[in-house]
């Protein structure tokens, strides 16, 4: 029969033994952290009693609300008695219709004062498609604000109080290669549109990737309460720094399981700095290589004790990767001294370089390590992109179709063929959207014609035809498939 030991009474059956076992126990439960603290476990009452609300003084007035819409203007003369109807009776969906009529969709989430002027960063899915944003202070003084920036690489956005009043309270930003799992942390946020709640729990994990909501897959796990309106606030060392952003739950209901996921505060740092200086893009270095996991069979043949690092499965002509003398087969163990334990935790450290300087890769070449200097640089525009938006009945309706050029590829997170139309986006519900036409994808030809630019797809879907051909490159396989006109 198991017996459940609460922590005041594990800690007073601690304190009734002899104190060689206390200080025993106190030692071994007293370990330097990896930025040289002491992290232990509470062993007396007055531990146990101990409290965060320091931590959440200096932090809370940093946290903001941010109320995103998108409103449609239109005039109240033209509202049908149909659309009067189903308002009356049920409601207007995303927010409903303002005084004149206009349509409004309408967003809630978090975010978090970063600057003293009045920068603000939160997730981009809390202002996606949204025109109008207000922020609200913990103090409830709310401002309009502008959206400076959308990173949707890393599902990020950087806003700016129109009018920032003086004495905002920018949060610090802490080290999130400092967290160990079993830290404590704090989430803060504005959960359900409650008001401003904290929640507590620890770090449950790192490095999380396969989480879904961005391209840089690289989260801090933790178990302390996340729920929809925490999007975009804060999770908080005990220090009161920013160690991360609130992202995303894992839930099957919409309410916390107890595993939330926050993008680290290293990649929002980026962002920050980036729309500090007036950029209107984050840039980011290109590699000029295709990278692979490293399955436990080439950990073995390479004589490894286990899988780490990325594999460089090939190289672009005249990239970084090519000159700096990196070759195919050469494993890629750390960058700038970070491990590297697999290609999504390469593409974050690689993605914080930024675009000057070089990187230094320590690499595993046959059996000799080795270290790799590469130059850190933007991915060249070879070509201009000449956007398309396909009107004519095709199947490429929908669908926003780009020259290919490595500086899209790496936007895109994709290889691409030298020549070819690429669908940089595929709205939904699109034409383009169910004939099954993806984002990265590369058209090839169209009816036997190759498709070397935009100008080709557009000259050739100038016409309705009865069907089309259409030859697609995915993930490295050209597909033929035959639509119907």
């Amino acid at each position: 029969m198991l017996t459940r030991l609460t922590l005041p009474a594990l800690v007073a059956a601690l304190l009734a033994a002899s104190p060689a076992t206390a200080q025993m126990a106190r030692t071994e439960t007293r370990e330097p952290a990896k930025d040289g603290t002491a992290k232990v476990v509470p062993l007396s009452k007055a531990d146990v009693q101990l409290s965060f609300a320091p931590v959440v003084k200096r932090a809370a007035p940093s946290v903001v609300n941010v109320y995103a819409s998108h409103v449609d203007k239109r005039s109240s003369a033209r509202t049908s008695a149909m659309e009067e109807f189903m308002r009356r009776f049920f409601g207007e969906p995303e927010g409903g219709r303002g005084p004149r009529g206009d349509r409004a969709q309408r967003s809630l989430g978090s975010g978090v004062l970063v600057d003293a002027d009045g920068l603000v960063i939160t997730n981009n899915h809390v202002i996606d498609n949204m025109n109008e944003v207000r922020i609200a202070l913990a103090d409830r003084r709310e401002f309009e604000a502008t959206i400076v920036m959308r990173d949707t690489r890393t599902d990020l956005a950087v806003l700016k109080l129109k009018e920032p009043p003086k004495g905002l309270v920018p949060m610090p930003f802490g080290d999130a290669d400092a967290l160990e799992v079993g830290d404590f942390v704090m989430a803060i946020g504005n959960p359900f549109g409650v008001g401003q709640t904290v929640t507590q729990g620890i770090v449950s994990a790192l490095a999380r990737t396969q989480v879904g909501s961005a391209d840089y897959q690289y989260f801090i796990q933790t178990d302390a309460a996340i729920n929809p309106g925490n999007s975009g606030g804060a999770l908080v060392d005990l220090r009161g720094q920013l160690v991360g952003i609130n992202t995303a739950i894992y839930s099957q209901s919409g309410g916390s399981h107890g595993i939330g996921f926050a993008i680290p505060v290293g990649m929002v740092k980026a962002v920050v700095d980036a729309a500090r200086d007036g950029a209107s893009v984050v840039r980011r270095p290109w590699l000029g290589a295709r990278i692979q996991s490293v399955t436990p069979d080439i950990a073995d043949s390479m004589g490894l004790d286990h899988p780490t690092g990325v594999l460089v499965a090939s190289l672009q002509p005249k990239s970084p990767a090519e000159e700096a003398g990196l070759k195919r087969g050469d494993l890629i163990l750390t960058v700038d001294g970070q491990e590297v334990a697999d290609p999504e935790a390469f593409g974050y450290r690689f993605a914080l370089k930024g675009v000057q300087g070089h990187a230094r890769f320590g690499i595993l070449r046959g059996t000799t390590r080795q270290t790799v200097p590469v130059k850190l640089a933007p991915a060249p525009e070879t070509r201009p992109r000449d956007a398309l938006k396909v009107k004519t009945r095709s199947p490429f309706v929908g669908a926003t179709l780009v020259n290919t050029s490595p500086a899209v590829a790496e936007e895109m997170q994709v290889d691409f063929p030298a020549e070819g139309v690429a669908v940089q986006a595929v709205d939904e519900n699109s034409i383009a959207a169910r004939v099954g036409l993806q984002k990265g994808d590369v058209i090839v030809a169209v009816n036997g014609v190759p498709m070397a630019t935009t100008k080709d797809l557009d000259r050739v879907t100038r016409n309705s035809l009865n069907s089309w051909e259409v030859a697609i490159n995915r993930n490295g396989e050209v597909l033929t498939s035959v639509f119907g006109g």
